[in-house]
């Protein structure tokens, strides 16, 4: 399932930026640009609210009081332009989880939200492990077994990522560009053919599974 971010940035070339970018890793992103819309979906309690602190109707820090009122666990990340030390001082009394000051870097945001969501919701033990169309997943032993045969499936460990990152987004339409970053990683400079190659791949040694080919954009995996 993909983790659901709001995000408020009342600056709309920027909402817009930071949305796309967080996207691209899969995420559903709902954006405001202004406190007071965000404010009547906090009981709705997405996995993650990224702040920015100077808005026109009420600030982030006013927001994040309510948040955490409502869910002390729900993680939040805040941003802003002001004086970095006295915001990250609040912002941490407060109850937040991360700040970056602007201007910051699209990708960093990208790869804090990353961080965060493994540090906060990594795989638990009794998560670690799932049924998937006649295949038991295990993550933390990076096995998959036949629930037929009860036999080990053989997979490479860049099959074995693709697979797990597929299932952690099930239903989600995955660009070949989202898969090459989470699966072969930001250094990649080589042809996306290599996605079509793997999927192949693991389609001939998991012929249970579905993954529908989604023309002129990438993969999903669906429910069985």
């Amino acid at each position: 399932m993909a983790y659901k971010i709001y995000l408020v940035e009342d600056d709309q070339n920027l909402n817009d930026i930071l949305s796309s970018y967080l996207k691209k890793e899969g995420w559903e992103v709902e954006c405001f640009t202004a406190g007071r819309p965000a404010q009547a979906k906090i009981t709705a309690e997405p996995d993650l609210w990224i702040l920015d602190i100077m808005l026109p109707d009420i600030d982030g820090f006013q927001l994040i009081s309510e948040i955490k009122a409502e869910n002390e666990e729900i993680p939040v990340i805040f941003i802003s332009a002001r004086d970095a030390d006295l915001d990250r001082i609040i912002g941490l009394e407060k109850g937040s989880d991360d700040y970056l000051a602007k201007p910051f870097s699209p990708r960093e945001l990208v790869i804090r939200v990353k961080n965060l969501f493994k540090r906060i919701y990594g795989k638990k033990p009794d998560d670690s492990v799932h049924s998937y169309a006649g295949y038991i997943i295990d993550y933390n032993g990076r096995r998959v077994i036949s629930q037929n045969t009860e036999k080990d499936i053989e997979l490479t460990a860049k099959e074995f990522d693709l697979l797990t990152f597929l299932f952690d987004n099930l239903q989600n339409a995955l660009s070949r560009e989202q898969i090459i970053e989470n699966v072969w990683g930001d250094d990649y400079y080589g042809s996306d053919r290599v996605v079509d190659d793997l999927i192949r791949r693991l389609r001939q040694k998991m012929p249970g599974i579905k993954i529908e080919t989604v023309y002129g954009h990438g993969y999903r995996m669906v429910k069985q």
